[in-house]
């Protein structure tokens, strides 16, 4: 009987580690993706590559003016990753110069996950003109077979010139969309420029994102984000509201993720795809636990004694 439970435990465990594959959220900056990068077939080739490792994946500076680059990007990756479909949500063009700018845009899982809000948040508000230069696209998505079921998305990609004034208006936005979609299950993620000239430490510690106890940031400090070896900035990151969300999380998951050196690229080639690395981070499935499996077969090792 003991030895059958032994052996019983290593099959759960190892079912379990198999059943439960994590969802993965992903935040990249493509650096002025448009028509131009759209037509290099390397470029998309390793584009296809890196958004297809990610259920959602933001997408930040896109510069689709004529919206010919998204469409050909969701082509490329719906023939490239044939067991899962993909579609995206974006926003609107955003920036304060008509010459200069840029979408966010989620590229997603159709077949995992499903967007059941949107919201563009205005160019101003009360007390503050025109905060940002490129005001949050938040987007509310349903996972079911997450840990956490629903989410909300904040992206930002903050001026590098005024940084610190958006990173603290994002938390007002946070405030707006915890109250407006009755949900403490928020993430914001994207290109800060939270650290190295933008943000100093100095300035860090009196901004509210950075202060506030039930915000967590996951890429810490001192993680380069960056392509070139001659930078090493956390620019990128990722936090998430609250507990759950928190406990929701795979630990140690959110990272940078190296395309450069995962595929073998030169900082030559890698630099013509973009000058950042995408940042990811796991969710926890919803269905069965190692953890789980283990206890209750534990339970049973003992009560066989």
């Amino acid at each position: 009987m003991r030895h059958t439970l032994v052996l019983l435990l290593a099959c759960l465990a190892a079912c379990g580690v198999q059943g439960a594959s994590e969802f993965k959220i992903c935040a990249f900056n493509l650096q002025h993706f448009g028509e131009s990068k759209a037509g290099n077939d390397d470029v998309m080739h390793t584009l296809a590559k890196i958004i297809s490792r990610c259920d959602v994946s933001l997408l930040q500076e896109v510069r689709d003016s004529k919206q010919r680059a998204i469409p050909m990007l969701l082509e490329r990756l719906n023939k490239f990753d044939i067991h899962h479909q993909y579609d995206a949500v974006a926003s609107e063009r955003l920036g304060r110069s008509e010459s200069y700018q840029e979408q966010y845009v989620f590229v997603y899982r159709v077949d995992t996950v499903r967007v059941t809000g949107k919201y563009q948040y205005p160019d101003s508000r009360p007390g503050d003109e025109d905060a940002f230069s490129r005001e949050p696209f938040v987007v509310r998505f349903k996972a079911p077979k997450t840990a956490i079921k629903e989410f909300v998305l904040i992206p930002q990609h903050t001026s590098p010139t005024n940084t610190s004034k958006e990173l603290e208006a994002l938390y007002d936005v946070l405030q707006h969309v915890k109250k407006m979609w009755k949900t403490e299950n928020v993430m914001l993620l994207g290109d800060f420029n939270a650290d190295c000239n933008y943000l100093s430490k100095r300035r860090r510690e009196k901004l509210r994102l950075f202060t506030e106890k039930d915000l967590s940031w996951l890429i810490k400090d001192k993680t380069d984000t960056t392509v070139r070896s001659t930078t090493s900035c956390a620019y990128d990151r990722i936090l998430v509201n609250g507990d759950a969300f928190s406990k929701a999380v795979v630990p140690f998951s959110a990272k940078p993720f190296n395309f450069q050196l995962e595929y073998q690229l030169t900082e030559e080639e890698a630099l013509k795809v973009s000058d950042h690395y995408p940042v990811e981070v796991l969710l926890r499935n919803a269905a069965l636990k190692v953890s789980f499996s283990l206890s209750v077969i534990s339970l049973l090792l003992f009560i066989s004694r």
